[in-house]
């Protein structure tokens, strides 16, 4: 089934951005707003200690899991927002780097954020999202 969400890009604006600027869904679309995915194991431990690369790949795979029981993959999500606790831009950009991989050619608009502290013991990185499909 093809995806609902369309991603819009601009000539007018920089091309130095790997997202789309803006997605839309049809009027019938359900939107699927996930709570922010976390580094956690099944046991509620914090994956990837001290690794921000593997923390967001972490929180990917539980994305996608939450996705998948809403009745949605990777290519629904309309929009993400990646929070990352660090002030080093390199640190922001080891998590982005993982996240833009994952979502490929399906490179929805997004927000990358330095914040002071997440939620859980150790834990680096968390990543929200909407998704929007359409049921048949």
């Amino acid at each position: 089934m093809p995806s609902a969400v369309t991603l819009i890009r601009s000539a007018s604006l920089s091309d130095a951005a790997e997202y789309a600027y803006a997605a839309t869904a049809p009027a019938n679309a359900r939107l699927i707003f996930l709570a922010g995915s976390c580094p956690l194991n099944a046991d509620g431990s914090t994956a990837g200690i001290g690794d921000y690369a593997a923390q967001a790949a972490s929180c990917l795979e539980n994305m996608t899991i939450a996705l998948r029981e809403a009745g949605a993959t990777i290519t629904d999500v309309i929009s993400t927002r990646v929070l990352v606790a660090s002030a080093r831009q390199a640190d922001l950009v080891a998590a982005w780097e993982v996240v833009r991989d994952a979502f490929g050619d399906h490179d929805v608009p997004s927000t990358l954020m330095g914040v002071t502290v997440l939620g859980y013991d150790d834990q680096l990185v968390e990543i929200e999202a909407v998704a929007a499909v359409v049921d048949a």
